[in-house]
């Protein structure tokens, strides 16, 4: 598959771009917000396309033009406002469903957060982020696209390990970036993710078993 990375820019999306750049399974091609973000990307070989999440669905749909397959990995991040999580985090998520839509693109990997689909878990202090990552969740599991949602618990700048622990619901816990990535690369093509989502933090299993225990 081509897979479209939105968020290619960001820590989980540097790690999947070059992922995906290495697999012998897929093709990558990198939505950035910013020609030098693209600029760099292209001098280490990997396709760029420049495309705002706060433009028009037909802007994404363009750049999303001859792909397979999309993963959503984009955020405002933790210094902006309320405005940009809304903008960026639920906007710019479900225009990028009606985007692969418009394209003709039916597999499409969301990257939310940890117990997102449940109100009574969501972290008091990063409310607006929890509220955007749910109702964009929803949206996704009612667009008809083959999706996969992958709700990581806290990240971390660590190496991966590779071994993970995957559930429809999980207590507090935290992963690795690097193996936020991984999983998300190997639910690409992994039937037992379809139309599914689930909890993901760091754990004893291998990722490819956990994704099969399903």
């Amino acid at each position: 598959m081509k897979v479209l990375v939105v968020g290619a820019n960001g820590q989980i999306g540097q790690h999947l771009v070059h992922l995906l750049k290495d697999s012998s399974a897929h093709t990558v091609r990198a939505l950035v917000r910013k020609e030098e973000q693209a600029n760099i990307l292209e001098k280490s070989g990997i396709e760029a396309v420049v495309a705002s999440l706060e433009g028009t669905v037909e802007e994404i749909a363009e750049a999303a033009k001859g792909c397979d397959a999309i993963v959503f990995t984009a955020g405002s991040g933790g210094s902006t406002g309320s405005d940009k999580t809304l903008l960026v985090d639920l906007d710019g998520a479900v225009k990028t469903i009606e985007a692969a839509e418009q394209a003709g693109i039916k597999r499409f990997v969301m990257v939310s957060a940890l117990q997102a689909h449940n109100r009574t878990n969501w972290n008091e202090s990063l409310k607006p982020y929890y509220v955007a990552k749910h109702y964009a969740d929803r949206l996704l599991e009612t667009s008809g696209l083959t999706y996969t949602i992958v709700r990581p618990g806290g990240l971390l700048n660590e190496p991966g390990t590779g071994k993970v622990r995957i559930a429809e619901d999980l207590e507090r816990g935290s992963i690795p970036r690097a193996d936020v990535a991984q999983t998300v690369l190997m639910s690409l093509d992994a039937d037992r993710t379809f139309n599914r989502s689930f909890d993901l933090v760091a754990g004893d299993t291998m990722i490819a078993e956990a994704l099969q225990s399903l």
